[in-house]
């Protein structure tokens, strides 16, 4: 059975637009990492006050994750998003507890 992640990240507000325009066009190369890794259904959310939702599904997450650190593309994709959340959002990632799902 499939993990469903959740994990919330805070953009700074003035940097929203910019990280909104830099996921429009999400490297080609990182798109494969993640598939790679495991990532499935995943997907961004960003409310107006900079609060972003992130969502996935995988087998493993911690394997997922642990794929995905060991890639170069990850370093560069994280050092360059850095800037929008004052830290690499990948180890800020703390998935939420699910209560509820209906299946």
């Amino acid at each position: 059975m499939a993990e469903r992640i959740c994990f919330r990240l805070h953009v700074r507000l003035d940097k929203r637009e910019e990280y909104v325009r830099r996921h429009a066009e999400v490297w080609p190369e990182m798109r494969e990492a993640l598939r790679q890794a495991g990532w499935q259904n995943y997907s961004l959310f960003l409310a107006d006050d900079g609060t972003l939702i992130g969502y996935l599904e995988c087998e493993d997450f911690a394997a997922a994750r642990a794929a995905m650190s060991a890639t170069e593309v990850n370093a560069g994709w994280q050092q360059e998003m850095a800037e929008f959340l004052g830290e690499r959002a990948d180890g800020g990632i703390r998935p939420e507890p699910e209560i509820f799902h209906l299946n």
